[in-house]
């Protein structure tokens, strides 16, 4: 077997969902608060859209960077962001994960050093390892979960830091002062900064802030979207970037040898989500928000400590009185058929927490509340 491989884990998230699946399988009642994925269907417009584009035949192999159409449109979204971008300097991807994945291999080297706030998302740091480089985990402050230490973390290997606001595990929200602290850094030090906003839109508090907005940090950094989370798109597998022309570049040519291009018509449905009526949106944030408001004061009830996120659909409660968060989700599956993820998957300072996906409906989060009660 390739030895690039030797150290890479399986991914955590979608391990526990496997093992939950199996369960269900053989007839189990398995509440899942493992994987990320919106439970609403993807919006009727969206859908129309693409049916549209099969029927026309658009079924073909489109520009390896992505229709023209498309671009366009990103390029409008981006404009949201403060980013004024030219469609040639955008990517479209099977996925925003392919997206990560590209741009880690375009700009690191063996040897290389990739700075990474944890907890943080799982694949993050295998790409970074694919890369031949080395993932830098630099733990955030345990009561919001924001970054307040980097400098001392910051080596002469070191040639990116890796930015997910609203985060994924823990739903904290980035504000200026932190975007701000970090944009200074990666000036000082001339480091790139990968910034991976699929959460944007999924905010209850405050506003979301694109670090590539801020002065000296437009050449210097690669925004990663998608449309997965915000317009329950998951499986049509389909992502985007912007980021300076030499990268996107880079990030072509490996496309072109490997996926060839996002998925046709996936790619029509992309321009009637960004262009089309919004209001799906604002429908899905605003239930999901009753649902976070359900799972937080649930779990407070039990004597539980979470915070109650800013954004995304995760809470990242801290199980340290009842054992650790991998012998927490261990009894939670064995005892209850409720299905999390153990903190631990997402860095070191996860090791005393769970993360639960609250993207199910409230009344199977209350029975997994009740679940939970009863085990613990």
């Amino acid at each position: 077997m390739s030895k690039r491989l030797d150290g890479i884990e399986e991914s955590a998230t979608f391990r526990v969902a496997d093992l939950a699946n199996k369960l269900k399988r053989t007839g189990k009642d398995v509440i899942s608060f493992s994987l990320g994925e919106p439970d609403f269907d993807t919006p009727l417009h969206i859908r129309e859209s693409a049916k549209k584009a099969l029927d026309e035949g658009k079924t073909h192999y489109t520009p390896s960077a992505g229709i023209s159409e498309l671009r366009e449109s990103i390029a409008n979204k981006f404009k949201e962001n403060g980013l004024e971008v030219n469609p040639n300097e955008i990517i479209v991807t099977p996925g925003a994960k392919q997206t990560i994945f590209e741009a880690i291999q375009a700009v690191l080297n063996e040897g290389e050093e990739a700075i990474l706030f944890e907890p943080a998302w799982v694949s993050y740091g295998p790409c970074i390892k694919l890369a031949g480089a080395t993932p830098v985990g630099v733990p955030v402050r345990d009561e919001d979960f924001k970054p307040y230490d980097l400098v001392e973390w910051i080596t002469k290997k070191t040639k990116m830091i890796i930015v997910n606001t609203p985060c994924n595990p823990t739903g904290a929200v980035f504000d200026r002062s932190n975007l701000k602290m970090i944009a200074d850094i990666a000036i000082d030090h001339e480091l790139l900064v990968l910034s991976d906003e699929i959460y944007e839109k999924i905010l209850y508090n405050g506003e979301h802030l694109s670090i590539g907005q801020f002065d000296g940090m437009q050449d210097r950094t690669i925004t990663i979207n998608g449309f997965s989370k915000t317009y329950a798109m998951t499986g049509w597998r389909l992502g985007y970037a912007t980021a300076p022309k030499k990268i996107i570049d880079s990030m072509l040519k490996l496309q072109q040898h490997s996926t060839s291009c996002a998925t046709s018509f996936a790619q029509y449905g992309g321009i009637a989500a960004l262009d089309g009526p919004q209001e799906c949106v604002t429908d899905m944030v605003k239930e999901f928000k009753a649902r976070r408001d359900l799972i937080v004061d649930g779990l407070l009830s039990l004597g539980i400590k979470c915070n109650k996120p800013d954004g995304t659909f995760y809470v990242f409660p801290n199980v340290s009185q009842f054992g650790t968060g991998a012998d927490v989700a261990e009894r939670l599956l064995r005892d209850a058929y409720v299905a999390v993820t153990p903190g631990i998957a997402f860095g070191p300072p996860g090791k005393d927490y769970i993360r639960i996906s609250y993207a199910i409906s409230q009344a199977r989060i209350s029975e997994g509340l009740d679940r939970i009660q009863k085990v613990l």
